[in-house]
């Protein structure tokens, strides 16, 4: 936990292992986020409107409220979980200060739009079809730019750690520099 709270975890070889391991079940996510909203719907606010209220032309049903609010329960635990872990590595990165937390606000204020505005185009006004489209794109541009920033931080991470695996310095030891290294201020 020191390393998610202080960095210094692309310094760490497990770490990096599970950071990386989850960067694959991440991309699978994005994916089949994507797959799951194109099978249903486009880029065309009409076929929100569809979806969410139905079609008699297609017999489609309008979404239930009970169905809906049972995709919102388990859809807003995973997103609150994946931005929170995904924003917090990019603390770490290198990175202007405004620009990390435009980055973090616009990862869930895109995520929340995303959520809410089924809800609106349902129970609201079909106008806020817009909303879906936008909060979608928005969220997965922001998991897109997250998950490829940890991509990159990792692969450099770890040509680091080759680099530094090829020498010594003295008596010292790689694994005695990195020591030296974590406690650094």
């Amino acid at each position: 936990m020191k390393y998610m709270t202080n960095g210094g975890y692309e310094n760490q070889p497990l770490m990096r292992l599970t950071l990386g391991l989850t960067l694959l079940f991440l991309v699978l996510f994005t994916a089949t986020n994507f797959e799951m909203y194109f099978s249903r719907m486009s880029l065309d606010p009409s076929s929100v409107v569809t979806y969410y209220n139905g079609s008699e032309e297609e017999f489609r049903p309008a979404r239930s409220y009970q169905s809906m609010l049972e995709v919102a329960h388990s859809h807003t635990a995973m997103m609150a979980l994946v931005l929170l872990m995904l924003t917090h590595l990019l603390i770490f990165a290198p990175f202007s200060r405004p620009a990390k937390v435009a980055f973090i606000t616009s990862a869930f204020v895109s995520g929340i739009v995303d959520e809410g505005a089924g809800w609106l185009v349902r129970f609201v006004d079909p106008s806020f079809a817009f909303l879906k489209v936008a909060g979608f794109v928005g969220l997965q541009a922001s998991l897109l730019f997250l998950l490829g920033n940890l991509a990159i931080f990792l692969l450099k991470a770890r040509a680091r750690e080759k680099q530094l695996s090829r020498f010594t310095l003295g008596e010292e030891t790689v694994e005695d520099v990195e020591e030296e290294e974590e406690q650094m201020p």
